[in-house]
């Protein structure tokens, strides 16, 4: 691929803001460039001296006056839901047993997992997300639709075949040790191919036994660089339950610890409900908790106390997802404004700052990837998105009193979607679908 110059005002992080105020804590160029071959960013910068140290018959792109900034990241999404979104059920359990699973049941069919994998790209794209975090279904089948979709589309992408042996459809259980050979097969076949990256997938406790607790830890001593996804904590029921089913742990936390889980690359979906124990256990082990506001807010599963984990004296690591199809929105952008609204019920602030920090490096930090994704940094992958404060008619009435950059972000925050991503880029291809009715 030959050079491209995008031009636009540029955002990206260096670090977590510590207030709204804290310019220190990111780049903003009013007029800036970015420098794209290969599908990586060479240069990113002020236009004038980028232009002037690139060739004199290069391409500009000219995106002005929008804002170009890192691509989004979705630290926990589930590929089997997308027609489970919107599913009207009084908690966790129920939705899972009357919606989700009999839906996820479907993915033994090539066919099926291959329709949804193209719309599930599609969907992300338009909503400028290029990094996802997904639960696949228990089937090989979804596993190979998903990866061999993103070859095609060139993204980086984490994913994991789920592995679960009880409490579940006949249709959804695979065996401990069937669960272990799959896994081992599906990261043979595509784990490092292309832009693809396989994550160990035990749903969560209540779904497997002991055994397959088992099977999950020797893959987990086998392949220790890879990242692992499961749930913890979401609903007090399901809190309950799960400590039922393994009466020796301490809490549920010390169930994954047990098996040797918890560790720097481990995500942990929602974990809201922790005691001070096992928050202590899950920083000590550098593990992450993947907060999923519009899903906590739509099964009434509770408030994700972000700041008190931030504020502890062994501080929790954060990153925040949208966890379709528990989840109301395939926004990142409507994912924050509603962790803004929940931290303002806790008596706590997210500033737009930090929201845009968490959706881009903060995510990347999470994954271990910000070497990668997450940022403009000059030898990272040329996955970034241009934004439009002004998308709409409201947006563009508000953005006549819009003063300052942060301004700016919160109302994309509030008021934006995927109306308000112009572009979504992609190892430095334009990706966004024209919507279609």
């Amino acid at each position: 691929m030959s050079a491209v110059l995008y031009r636009g005002r540029l955002l990206s992080f260096y670090r977590a803001p510590l207030s709204v105020d804290d310019n220190d804590s990111y780049l903003y160029e009013a007029d800036g460039a970015l420098l794209v071959e290969h599908g990586r960013i060479v240069a990113c910068g002020d236009f004038t001296a980028v232009r002037s140290a690139s060739p004199d018959d290069i391409e500009v792109v000219d995106h002005r006056p929008h804002l170009i900034l890192p691509g989004l990241i979705d630290t926990h999404v589930h590929f089997p839901q997308m027609q489970v979104i919107g599913s009207y059920a009084a908690n966790l359990l129920e939705w899972l047993d009357t919606y989700t699973f009999p839906e996820e049941c479907r993915f033994v069919e090539t066919a099926h997992a291959e329709r949804i994998a193209t719309h599930f790209f599609d969907e992300f794209f338009r909503q400028g997300t290029t990094t996802a975090v997904a639960y696949l279904s228990v089937h090989k089948a979804s596993a190979d639709a998903f990866f061999a979709e993103n070859l095609r589309r060139g993204s980086l992408m984490i994913a994991g075949k789920v592995m679960m042996d009880r409490n579940a459809p006949q249709g959804l259980l695979d065996s401990p040790q069937l669960g272990y050979e799959e896994t081992r097969a599906v990261i043979a076949q595509w784990h490092g191919k292309g832009r693809n990256h396989v994550a160990i997938t035990p749903r969560f406790a209540i779904t497997s036994t002991p055994a397959q607790m088992e099977a999950t830890q020797a893959l987990a001593r086998e392949f220790p660089d890879l990242h692992i996804q499961t749930h913890l904590s979401e609903n007090l029921a399901e809190i309950d339950y799960t400590c039922s089913l393994y009466p020796e742990a301490i809490d549920y936390t010390d169930i994954y610890s047990r098996y040797g889980l918890l560790g720097r690359k481990t995500l942990l979906g929602h974990a809201i409900h922790l005691s001070d124990r096992e928050a202590d256990a899950i920083s000590e082990a550098g593990a992450i908790a993947v907060h999923c506001p519009t899903s906590n807010l739509f099964l009434g599963s509770g408030l994700f106390p972000m700041k008190k984990y931030q504020k502890r004296d062994k501080p929790v690591r954060i990153a925040v997802a949208t966890d379709i199809g528990g989840g109301s929105s395939y926004s990142m952008l409507r994912t924050m404004d509603e962790a803004y609204k929940i931290q303002q019920l806790l008596g706590e602030r997210l500033n737009p700052l930090e929201s845009f920090y968490l959706m881009t490096r903060g995510n990347a930090e999470a994954l271990s990837l910000e070497d990668r994704i997450g940022t403009l940094e000059p030898g990272t992958d040329a996955d970034f998105i241009v934004m439009d404060a002004s998308a709409t008619p409201a947006m563009a009435l508000k953005m006549e009193v819009v003063k300052t950059l942060a301004e700016e972000l919160f109302l994309l925050q509030t008021l934006g979607d995927d109306r308000s991503v112009v572009e979504t880029y992609v190892s430095g291809r334009p990706m966004k679908p024209v919507a279609t009715m």
